[in-house]
């Protein structure tokens, strides 16, 4: 199963969220075991950087950001990605784009905490909790 994680999951774990942290840690988990195909956008790669750098210092946003890069693949970006996240029906336009870019990436589900978001969604959207759900029943 390929699975595209929204920017928030990632973070839960790296900056330790809760309630949030011990399911999508376990989600992680799946991820570097290969139990998950997991994907992220490149635009999550950059955010988490910033994010992480500002929260704690450059070499750990560094260290966080290589480790996230040898445990997950990147879904396709170029200007007709964003372009086509412009004529979604999805308001905050980094979902719509995170959105495109698993579309166009073959991407079977996106994982996020926001599914509400994701209501106009093409693509199947899970929650953590609901995706944890089906790799248990699997």
């Amino acid at each position: 199963m390929k699975i595209c994680f929204d920017t928030n999951v990632i973070l839960d774990v790296l900056l330790e969220r809760e309630p949030w942290y011990s399911t999508a840690l376990s989600l992680l988990s799946k991820v570097e075991n290969g139990d998950i195909d997991g994907y992220i956008c490149p635009t999550t790669v950059t955010t988490i950087a910033y994010l992480i750098q500002k929260e704690k210092d450059a070499k750990t946003a560094k260290d966080l950001t290589g480790h996230l890069l040898s445990i997950f693949n990147l879904t396709h970006m170029n200007k007709s990605i964003c372009e086509s996240a412009l004529s979604l029906q999805i308001d905050d336009y980094e979902d719509a784009v995170l959105h495109e870019s698993a579309r166009i990436s073959e991407i079977d589900a996106i994982v996020t905490r926001n599914v509400r978001d994701f209501k106009q969604a093409s693509l199947k959207i899970y929650s953590p909790e609901e995706l944890e759900g089906i790799l248990l029943i699997a």
